[in-house]
């Protein structure tokens, strides 16, 4: 089991990671909560990790916090639910903000993440209810280290069309159709926003912090 991965990020594709560990180059999919944190190509990260072992494909899962990855494989226990519905979930709103919904029954606000309707937040409620005592106390984990030199995903005049086209592609991964993932990332995008900030800025616009 990988638990822990410590290296410098070779590239970032919301929401797929590259990370460098002592020459060996992993693939990682993360949250956008998890993306927000992390340093530019080049810097270096700590992420804990999940290790999903399927017969077709070992996937690798990347979290910044050990909340989020405790509040993943919680998810991945719901029936319905799996990979990717838990990361739509944790990059449309953070741990403590899905604990609100669940305790308040939020049905409402579950169903406005992509892949989630109405039974499913039902069940999610129900099924996560007992569960919640089990997330973590989520400390922070991705961290540049001093010093760590900086990279592309600095913002740059002429590089837009790139970061849009990585936020519809992101947006698109994460459960929304082409037409509205093209239609919230182009609202979000101003012409100097990096792909993470366009992607940030999308979901906020559905009211998922």
């Amino acid at each position: 089991m990988i638990g822990r991965l410590k290296g410098e990020i070779i590239g970032k594709r919301p929401p797929h990671l590259l990370l460098d560990v002592n020459g060996v180059g992993y693939e990682l999919e993360a949250p956008m909560s998890t993306f927000y944190d992390l340093p530019p190509v080049g810097g270096t990260v700590t992420l804990v990790t999940h290790l999903a072992v399927r017969e077709d494909a070992h996937c690798l899962y990347g979290f910044g916090r050990e909340r989020d990855r405790d509040l993943f494989r919680a998810l991945l226990k719901v029936s319905g639910v799996g990979a990717k519905i838990g990361l739509a979930i944790l990059s449309g709103m953070d741990a403590d903000r899905f604990i609100r919904c669940v305790e308040q029954e939020d049905i409402t606000a579950l169903t406005r993440i992509p892949g989630i309707g109405t039974k499913t937040a039902q069940r999610l409620v129900v099924e996560m209810r007992d569960r919640l005592d089990g997330i973590g106390a989520g400390f922070t984990v991705a961290a540049a280290l001093p010093g760590a030199p900086g990279g592309g995903a600095v913002a740059v005049p002429g590089s837009a069309p790139s970061a849009l086209a990585d936020a519809v592609s992101a947006l698109i991964a994460l459960g929304y159709k082409p037409a509205d993932a093209n239609r919230m990332g182009r609202a979000a995008d101003d012409g100097a926003r990096t792909s993470e900030e366009i992607i940030r800025t999308a979901l906020r616009a559905v009211n998922l912090p």
